[in-house]
């Protein structure tokens, strides 16, 4: 018998979350996709519903269960900035709170159902989750992209995919370098990550079965700004033309074991093309792309969620991302400094994003 087959094998740890969702921005949709029609959304363990007043022109999302008796107000109507009850016609204000009961001398005090803090930016619908009940964090609002509001971005084309697993194999893609090849099939020239509060960014140069062509690489900056919102800033070359896009990838919890992809495409125009050949192009590369998620998808479907992965020196900082992403599940004033704190990891050295852009910038010049 030889020494390796000796060994112990290795125990897994298998993961198991409990009842609690990640404080911060989660993307429910584009934001132009809710109107004054109350739409029943299932997230964070719960029912959901968002609609849009008529009076104020905003997004509102309340519990959609009716604590009167238990109705579902997603089925209910808006009046004003309000919403009623389909079953005994309560009235529920954008704040949660019963305005009227048309059968009431006196609304009870204990009429009240949770109001969601909402943000409508960058085109999109963003709700504030938060297990203790907080204000949202003024500094972890999503940044504004000045390239959604310039008029020389297409809008987004946007999909939503559902995934049955927890929420945390998502984000882990951040930092697992290893999987890009055999998942991908995308090669990888250097790839490094960057936490800063919180924010956390991955950094890569390589090539990509859609952008790259001839000598001319991809780049990749993902960023996530808080748990759930991510964005890509992906270039390269499509059809022989330079293309630039934003991908959202941005999800929310339906429960522990599931969670909605809300993947989003936006495209820089290309000025010698007709908005009909760039939308062809957006159309072709967001179909592309949620092919591509589909091999994650085969594997995260079928996957444990394993909390002590055995890694070797040519992995990624998994632990890394993965500290750094607890400190949303942790109650604000018991976050240690270290899983909020300026790191930076390199896993495969070789130019970086800012020297290829350069590069490509002086040879469409030279053109």
């Amino acid at each position: 018998m030889t020494a390796a087959a000796k060994r112990e094998p290795y125990k897994i740890i298998k993961k198991e979350w409990p009842e609690r969702y990640a404080r911060g921005w989660h993307v429910l949709g584009k934001a132009d996709s809710f109107s004054a029609e109350p739409q029943m959304l299932e997230y964070f363990g719960t029912r959901l519903v968002a609609y849009r007043g008529e009076d104020d022109g905003e997004i509102h999302v309340l519990d959609a269960y009716c604590p009167h008796m238990g109705a579902d107000l997603s089925k209910g109507c808006v009046k004003g900035n309000s919403l009623l009850c389909p079953f005994h016609a309560w009235s529920w204000g954008a704040d949660g709170v019963c305005d009227d009961i048309p059968y009431a001398k006196k609304i009870p005090d204990k009429a009240v159902i949770k109001s969601w803090p909402t943000l409508e930016k960058n085109g999109l619908l963003f709700v504030w989750n938060d297990h203790e009940n907080g204000e949202p964090i003024p500094e972890q609002e999503p940044s504004r992209s000045e390239d959604y509001y310039s008029g020389e971005w297409t809008d987004w084309v946007m999909n939503r995919i559902p995934i049955k697993t927890h929420c945390r194999e998502l984000v882990d893609n951040m930092c697992d370098m290893a999987h890009f090849g055999p998942v991908h099939y995308s090669t990888v020239k250097s790839f490094s990550n960057e936490q800063d509060g919180h924010v956390f960014v991955q950094y890569m140069v390589g090539g990509h079965e859609i952008l790259t062509e001839g000598d001319c690489p991809m780049t990749s900056v993902a960023t996530y700004e808080g748990p759930a919102y991510m964005t890509t800033t992906m270039t390269g070359m499509m059809d022989g033309q330079p293309v630039t896009t934003h991908l959202l990838v941005s999800h929310v919890p339906v429960n522990t074991g599931e969670f909605d992809i809300n993947f989003g495409v936006m495209m820089k125009k290309n000025p010698n093309l007709t908005d009909k050949q760039n939308q062809a192009m957006v159309d072709e590369y967001t179909q592309s792309s949620i092919e591509s998620f589909q091999q994650d998808i085969e594997i995260w479907d079928n996957k444990v969620l394993n909390d002590n992965p055995v890694l070797c020196d040519g992995d990624g900082p998994i632990n890394m991302v993965r500290k750094w992403y607890s400190q949303f599940y942790m109650d604000r004033d018991s976050i240690p400094a270290r899983l909020t704190e300026h790191k930076t990891h390199i896993t495969v050295e070789g130019p970086t994003v800012a020297e290829v852009l350069t590069q490509m910038l002086e040879k469409s010049t030279a053109a």
